[in-house]
């Protein structure tokens, strides 16, 4: 599980939005993960995926690591934002959106230190 928590570890805080999900972007294999990543590529995301089907300790692994019992598991700025059913109502609220837009933007007043 080590292995496993520190691979998930480092590509939550190496990307700015990571969607844990069944399948790929391209091609979800599972309804809940195809309307995440609908969502996610509707409003113009760039994310990164991760199929949890092609490795068995990132599936088990991903739900230790945010205690949550289902995927797909959305990632932004290392948090966890939700699952299918709280990223639909946030995408509906245009909470995504925000929190989105807003993350990009402390990304980019982000700058080293003078």
């Amino acid at each position: 599980m080590t292995d496993a928590k520190t691979r998930i570890d480092e590509t939550v805080k190496a990307n700015d939005v990571v969607l844990y999900m069944k399948g790929t972007k391209d091609m979800p294999q599972c309804g809940f993960s195809s309307k995440v990543a609908g969502v996610l590529n509707y409003i113009g995301v760039d994310y990164t995926d991760v199929n949890v089907l092609a490795d068995e300790e990132i599936r088990s692994g991903i739900k230790d690591y945010s205690d949550w019992p289902t995927i797909p598991q959305l990632y932004v700025k290392g948090e966890f934002v939700g699952g299918c059913d709280i990223i639909m109502e946030m995408t509906q609220q245009g909470e995504l959106q925000t929190l989105i837009k807003e993350s990009a933007a402390k990304r980019a007043d982000e700058s080293p230190a003078e």
